[in-house]
């Protein structure tokens, strides 16, 4: 089989495509022929040894995966040769046979493709358990979401109007804007060309948001969470600036405000019966058409590095997929 590999830490540009031996599933673990795997902000950390995890070297990237069960290990009796699959790998998505545990396996509903499946659960299982879960997002209340035009930000977006919110979309451009806008945003933020801050003060009335769903970090967290409501829940999802942000704690004093972690991947470990409600709740509005994942671009694997490139440099509204079979 092929796969993408990481030989040493550093760019996508250092990534390589090699022959390696097909796989073996082990007790309690299936092998996947890949059809689609999702591109996420995790991913770029990973191959620059900057993520929580560090697979030995060498190894391929990539954290989920759609596909068709190759074979089973001893002691696997949920799924069967044959069957489509989503699956959550941490890595080794990004090749045309991946490794998985039986129990992070999600069966793929019905006339769903491979790439949508692919680009689904994680960003849309992050966003509903930060909304939903983390944040209790209440029907009527108003939800800002930063870096809205990005996989998790659409996202979001779709998950706060199911929840019955008023959504705010900021991004850095109008051309963003005008996808986050198709995606149900209420109201729109050019971040690039307004004040944060003093364009949700005119929004709101004064008011502030309840929400904010933050994956973006740097220059942009302090003046969200100086544009929050009292008793708001500022949602700490990630980094994609790139700098970690240094938060004055008496803004959270003043306001009531709450700071909440979210690191959906140990949730899915720590609470697997909750993520499988949750993603019975998705895959529900999925097939209602409230949510519509954007795929915004499809790579072979022998280009996976320039989709984590053009993924680490925020040039994306919405998903990218790698097709190994191309």
């Amino acid at each position: 089989m092929k796969a993408l590999l990481c030989k040493q830490y550093g760019p996508p540009e250092s990534l390589v495509v090699e022959d390696l031996p097909d796989l073996v599933p082990g007790a309690g673990r299936v092998v996947i022929d890949v059809r689609a795997a999702g591109v996420n902000f995790p991913d770029t950390l990973i191959i620059e040894g900057k993520y929580q995890f560090k697979p030995p070297l060498p190894f391929s990237p990539g954290g989920e995966c759609a596909g068709v069960v190759r074979s089973v290990g001893p002691g696997v009796t949920n799924v069967e040769v044959g069957d489509r699959v989503i699956a959550m790998t941490i890595s080794g998505a990004y090749a045309e046979q991946a490794l998985a545990d039986a129990g992070a396996l999600v069966p793929m509903p019905p006339g769903l493709d491979f790439p949508t499946a692919a680009a689904f659960t994680m960003t849309y299982g992050t966003s509903y358990h930060a909304l939903a879960d983390r944040a209790a997002l209440a029907r009527g209340e108003t939800l800002l979401v930063l870096g809205a035009s990005g996989g998790v930000g659409l996202a979001a977006i779709e998950i706060g109007k199911a929840l019955g919110a008023r959504v705010i979309a900021a991004a850095s451009s109008a051309e963003k804007l005008a996808i986050c806008r198709e995606h149900g945003a209420d109201e729109l933020v050019d971040y690039a060309r307004e004040d944060l801050r003093e364009r949700v003060k005119v929004l709101t009335g004064g008011g502030g948001v309840d929400v904010i769903y933050d994956p973006v970090g740097g220059g942009y967290t302090e003046p969200a969470l100086r544009s929050i409501a009292w008793r708001g829940r500022h949602l700490v999802i990630g980094f994609a600036n790139g700098e970690i942000p240094r938060i004055p704690a008496n803004l959270a004093l003043l306001k009531g405000a709450a700071i909440v972690g979210v690191f959906w991947g140990d949730y899915v470990r720590r609470e697997p019966a909750h993520i499988a409600k949750d993603l019975r709740t998705l895959f529900t509005w999925l097939g209602e058409g409230r949510l519509r994942p954007r795929v915004a671009a499809t790579y072979p694997l022998a280009r996976g590095g320039e989709a984590l490139r053009a993924l680490m440099e925020r040039r994306v509204s919405g998903k990218l997929v790698i097709l190994p079979g191309e």
